[in-house]
């Protein structure tokens, strides 16, 4: 078994490399790139960026050097054409500023050897590490993240033995119905309706509108500190939860309902078993597998998917919304550093959901499978 995962373990590098490559090719043909960027701000702002180079105010000081032409291209490999009026030179420094003035495949082998030792360079127009600005919006992310499957494992599993073990019943049936309806509700729908009814919109004004924190929390004692914190976090989780609940609940019914069928529960039945003894001492083990091989997905799915539409709508700074923003505004090392961390993250979280296959049935044995 240690073989397996160790196997596993040494996939991840050709993996995140193989990712690497095809964003790195594919932005190279995506017009408009950060020095693209700045020129758009030259012209549009005057002396915005006027001396940012290293010139003078002299260089950039003025919007009617640059060109009425639209820009087009990426990167040092492109003629800029709106900034035909601007100097060479000041055209040069801003590519080597960024890095442009060298090869596609010269800056490609060096990001990925800044990336073996995880140093993923600096933003370009935030003046901070990406691995700062990562760990600084990493909370907002993994507070959704968590949350919301914590929340909908503890709702789901309960309520999915429960429908399994009265199968055909109304209550059955009533369930079903308010399941499918969650599942078909957007989440980002679903959020927008969360505020328009809880956060002042048009009805009630019970939760906040935006953001992670009141303004005097620091002010605020420890017990006072959670409640604010549980009392902010509150929509956006039942607005990243609604979809994940939806599936889970029927992937455990069904889940059940196939072990329930099977000769060793009407055995441990015969033998004069509680019900609960033989629904969580047997079966559960057995229906569990399932759905533990979904925790990845769910996570992943809450942690990363769901993340950019929730914390736009709910002005949480965290990293789906930093990772929109670094792709609009072209900053090449937040857009590959997140990158490479949510594959990372992807992956280890693949092998863990292998190891907890191993933890709750000890019987399962990958290296057989793959015999």
């Amino acid at each position: 078994m240690g073989a397996y995962f160790l196997r596993r373990l040494l996939l991840i590098i050709p993996t995140l490399f193989g990712i690497m490559v095809i964003n790195f090719t594919l932005v190279q043909f995506v017009p408009g790139g950060p020095v693209e960027q700045v020129l758009a701000q030259i012209q549009g702002r005057g002396d915005v960026f006027a001396g940012f180079a290293g010139g003078g105010g002299d260089q950039a000081g003025s919007s009617d050097l640059v060109g009425e032409d639209f820009f087009v291209g990426s990167g040092g490999d492109s003629k800029y054409v709106g900034a035909r009026g601007l100097p060479k030179e000041f055209i040069e420094q801003l590519e080597r500023e960024f890095g442009f003035d060298k090869p596609p495949l010269e800056r490609f082998l060096g990001m990925v050897w800044n990336y073996m030792r995880f140093d993923f360079g600096e933003s370009y127009f935030r003046s901070i590490s990406v691995i700062d600005l990562v760990l600084e919006k990493m909370p907002v992310s993994i507070t959704l993240g968590l949350w919301s499957t914590l929340i909908a494992y503890l709702v789901s599993i309960p309520l999915g033995i429960r429908k399994a073990v009265n199968d055909g019943t109304p209550f059955d049936t009533w369930t079903s119905g308010a399941i499918i309806v969650a599942y078909a509700i957007p989440g980002f729908l679903f959020a927008i309706l969360l505020l328009v009814l809880f956060a002042g919109g048009s009805y009630w004004q019970i939760f906040p509108l935006r953001g992670l924190t009141s303004d005097n929390w620091s002010e605020l004692s420890l017990i006072g500190k959670v409640l604010d914190y549980f009392w902010h976090i509150t929509l956006p989780v039942l607005a990243s939860t609604i979809s994940a609940f939806a599936t889970l609940t029927l992937l455990t019914k069904n889940s059940f309902l196939d072990e329930i069928k099977k000769h060793y529960v009407m055995t441990a039945r015969a033998k004069g078993l509680s019900e609960g003894r033989v629904l969580y001492g047997h079966v559960f083990r057995n229906a569990m597998l399932i759905v533990i091989a979904g925790f990845p997905a769910v996570f992943i799915g809450v942690f990363f998917g769901g993340s950019l539409i929730i914390e736009t709508i709910f002005s949480l700074d965290g990293l789906g919304r930093l990772g929109f923003e670094a792709a609009v505004a072209r900053d090449y090392p937040v857009m590959f550093g997140t990158l490479f961390i949510f594959g990372l993250i992807g992956l280890v979280v693949g092998i863990l959901s292998d190891a907890m296959y191993v933890l709750v049935d000890p019987r399962i044995d990958f290296e057989k499978r793959e015999g």
